[in-house]
């Protein structure tokens, strides 16, 4: 095997800004921090205590691109620029999990003076009155240019143009360079003070920072093991964060209601016994206590994990299926 093909894993994450510390500190409770050697000029890193990974640090849009093109094995994007500049993104890369931060909406906007405008239903009579009127195709203004037709072309809208923005796209109508916006927004408050409103169901896309491998990347054995080993960590601390150890003095407890507990709780027994251990899900653990004293339980305890390990991995069997 050539050592081009045997390469270490490289892992693209963003370069600056809440999306890079949000990453940092991702990694971090994964027990994977990153390293950038000569400090935070510096662009190329590593992961402490994990072999063969390279770290690079590159703009959001730089990420996407690099991973269309098999240039990184791993990265950390926002969905919305994936959709946006991939037109084929579900052939070439995977979606991992989204990572709970870097939200943000690409929303169809138009001026607040539009009473009558409430669905996108409603713009398709705007854009003919429009015609009609100016003897010209209504405007829209956006960065996000292939989400826009793909939306538009859904709700049966052909009567507009689309004007490139390359600055505050939600100064475009107030400026006359368009009527309405297509744009992305977090809380929608720079809309409202340039009076815009989103359409009801204008929200053509709910963005958040995603781990995204590349299918074309080439991925020789040392990526591979690289790739289990942070694909493992990042399980396990999901796992960890997102449940509970549910402990119950609880010696008559019947097939029946551990059954019952499974169901009803959406639980996992993993021990019987005079001790009745389940893992639950952290949202439920109030809720099946409550449920295991009433069932005859003497003392329940909760606990929360680090990290929890298993021999399977989601993550890792999704990768596997599409990069053989």
């Amino acid at each position: 095997m050539s050592a081009a093909v045997d390469a270490p894993l490289t892992l693209a994450v963003p370069s600056k800004g809440r999306l890079q510390e949000n990453t940092f500190a991702f990694f971090a409770r994964a027990g994977l921090p990153l390293v950038q050697g000569r400090g935070s000029r510096d662009y190329r890193g590593s992961i402490a205590g994990v072999a063969d990974v390279e770290v690079l640090f590159l703009s959001a849009s730089e990420i996407a691109r690099e991973l269309s093109q098999g240039g990184a094995h791993l990265g950390i994007t926002g969905e919305d620029l994936i959709r946006e500049s991939i037109p084929d993104a579900d052939r070439k890369l995977e979606l991992l999990s989204p990572l709970g931060f870097g939200h943000a909406n690409v929303v169809v906007a138009v001026p607040q003076a539009w009473i009558d405008v409430r669905r996108m239903a409603d713009l398709e009579d705007v854009a003919s009155a429009f015609r009609a009127r100016h003897g010209a195709k209504m405007r829209v203004a956006t960065k996000y240019v292939n989400l826009t037709r793909a939306c538009f072309a859904g709700h049966g809208i052909a009567d507009y143009r689309i004007v490139e923005s390359l600055g505050a796209t939600e100064g475009a109508p107030a400026s006359g360079a368009a009527e309405l916006i297509v744009d992305i927004t977090t809380t929608g408050a720079t809309l409202a003070a340039n009076a815009l409103k989103v359409i009801e169901d204008g929200v053509m896309l709910r963005s958040e920072a995603n781990l995204v491998a590349s299918v074309s990347a080439p991925w020789g054995p040392r990526a591979r093991a690289a790739v289990a080993s942070i694909l493992a960590r990042i399980a396990a601390e999901e796992q960890a964060r997102t449940t509970r150890e549910v402990r119950a003095l609880w010696p008559a407890a019947t097939q029946a209601q551990l059954d019952e507990a499974a169901t009803r709780f959406n639980a996992r027994v993993l021990g019987t016994g005079e001790r009745v251990v389940l893992e639950s899900p952290k949202a439920s653990v109030f809720a099946l206590s409550e449920w295991l004293i009433a069932q005859g339980a003497a003392r329940v305890a909760v606990a929360e994990a680090d990290y929890v390990f298993s021999a399977t991995n989601p993550f890792i069997e999704r990768l596997e299926r599409r990069i053989g």
